[in-house]
């Protein structure tokens, strides 16, 4: 079974509410018809209650009431403060509004889980041959440094775990363990020694277990690959798509307190359901 059917089976039955601020874009509305025709979720447009979505920003967030108020009057910080006072269980935004937006609101609306310090993203990589990866991060974070990064690793590895069932991470480089130096393996050293996961290491070694014990890397069975920059993340999974042919579904934000999907500009329908389907699996 693909990990899009056990994932669609997870979250059908928790059967959830989710929020979609763009609810008027036409993707977004056949998707919105999809997921409840199929029973994946409660597909839900924005709320009219501004007072207490305010009222909510204004407890939960320590925002004052006069800001709280403008905010609540904008989709996205509506949306986003439904889901902190309750009313939905996730958030799906992105197709029309610009990640930046998307991640301003739920940084101020929801606010981050305990322990994480930045927001960050990931996309879950499906390639032909039924393989699941997690690529992060993708779309957030340009070049972090050792504190970043080893946030970015353990939302991550916390996602590896709720999606893939279980989290084998790989801090990536262009050096694999001391066979090079740099500012750029600096770092990346300095969180796998703080995490305890592996790396630096090289893609290939990473993946392949021929080349990962001749060059005394681990398993090469990584399923959690973590990029030192957003360069190397995002030119990495559109590679992927473009000449491995693989969906990439997200970016979906992690750290948060709740789920929230910030879904690239030119998703699909159906990549809109699946990325839905996949945020609510993190809950």
């Amino acid at each position: 079974m693909r990990i899009t059917e056990l994932l669609s089976n997870k979250v059908a039955a928790q059967n959830a509410r989710v929020v979609f601020p763009e609810h008027e874009e036409p993707r977004i509305a056949q998707a919105m018809e999809k997921l409840a025709r199929d029973g994946l979720c409660q597909p839900i447009c924005l709320g009219d209650d501004t007072d207490q979505y305010a009222e909510v920003l204004v407890k939960t967030r320590g925002m004052k009431e006069g800001i709280a108020r403008r905010l609540v009057t904008k989709p996205l910080y509506r949306a986003a403060a439904m889901v902190a006072a309750g009313e939905a269980d996730a958030m799906v935004a992105g197709a029309v509004a610009p990640s930046r937006r998307v991640i301003e609101a739920a940084s101020m609306a929801i606010g981050l889980a305990d322990g994480v310090s930045v927001p960050s993203s990931f996309f879950l990589m499906l390639f032909p041959d039924e393989r699941a990866l997690i690529f992060a991060d993708c779309a957030v974070n340009v070049a972090p440094d050792a504190d970043v990064l080893t946030s970015i690793a353990r939302s991550s590895h916390a996602t590896g775990q709720a999606l893939l069932g279980e989290a084998r991470v790989a801090l990536l480089s262009f050096s694999t363990m001391n066979s090079g130096a740099g500012d750029s393996v600096d770092v990346v050293r300095q969180v796998a020694e703080r995490t305890g996961f592996l790396g630096p290491v090289q893609g290939d070694a990473a993946l392949i277990p021929e080349i990962a014990q001749r060059k005394g890397a681990g398993a090469g069975d990584a399923n959690v690959l973590i990029f030192p920059s957003l360069d190397a993340g995002n030119i990495a999974y559109k590679l992927a798509v473009a000449l491995g042919d693989a969906q990439a579904l997200g970016p979906i934000l992690q750290g948060f307190r709740k789920p929230v999907c910030d879904l690239s500009r030119g998703a699909t329908v159906d990549d809109i359901v699946d990325a839905t389907v996949v945020t609510l699996a993190l809950s």
